[in-house]
């Protein structure tokens, strides 16, 4: 079950359709990154390469849901990967499986299978990279947009409680992500001072 070019790029052609240019971090470019990072996860913690097709679908549909609904867009994602996955030809359980590994993105996270833990992990390891600022800034702007937030402050507030709460689930992430995180964390409540 490799993944599906064809399906590839109906999502492609989906997100840059139909997500609105407001959403500056839940775009076409946050899917592609969690379906590398699901397979850069997913090779370091031994997948099988139907396991690794699995993540990598399930990466490519975790957001979709964002065309219909901000809220609860998990659920929403659920609802269109039954709909179009069959036609790739995924099987009921196959899609269960994806469907289950969408819902584990929902914050709070709370993974139950191995696969689960890695798009969990892969959807949030821009915490645990040098980059996290810059991602930070453009869910920032997306909130700002969406009036989700009142003002930096809260917004590096918000940021602060969430790392703290955080944590990875996956061997990998936890060893190579993990301190940098902690950095990026130390850096946010030096500057609330």
């Amino acid at each position: 079950m490799p993944t599906n070019v064809t399906m590839k790029n109906f999502i492609v052609q989906l997100l840059n359709n139909h997500i609105p240019a407001s959403y500056y971090y839940h775009n076409l470019s946050h899917t592609l990154y969690v379906e590398k990072k699901c397979l850069e996860i997913g090779r370091n913690e031994h997948c099988t390469k139907e396991e690794l097709n699995l993540l990598t679908t399930a990466a490519l549909w975790h957001d979709t849901g964002y065309i219909k609904t901000y809220q609860n867009h998990e659920e929403a994602s659920c609802t269109l990967a039954k709909e179009y996955l069959p036609k790739y030809g995924l099987t009921t359980a196959n899609i269960n499986t994806i469907c289950g590994m969408i819902m584990a993105t929902k914050i709070p996270q709370k993974p139950k299978t191995k696969l689960e833990a890695i798009i969990a992990d892969a959807d949030l390891e821009y915490l645990g990279t040098e980059n996290a600022s810059t991602f930070a800034h453009q869910l920032f702007k997306e909130i700002s947009a969406l009036h989700l937030t009142k003002s930096a402050e809260d917004w590096n507030e918000m940021q602060i409680n969430f790392l703290k709460a955080h944590h990875y689930f996956t061997n990998y992430c936890k060893q190579h992500k993990e301190p940098i995180k902690q950095a990026y964390l130390n850096s946010l409540s030096n500057h609330q001072i």
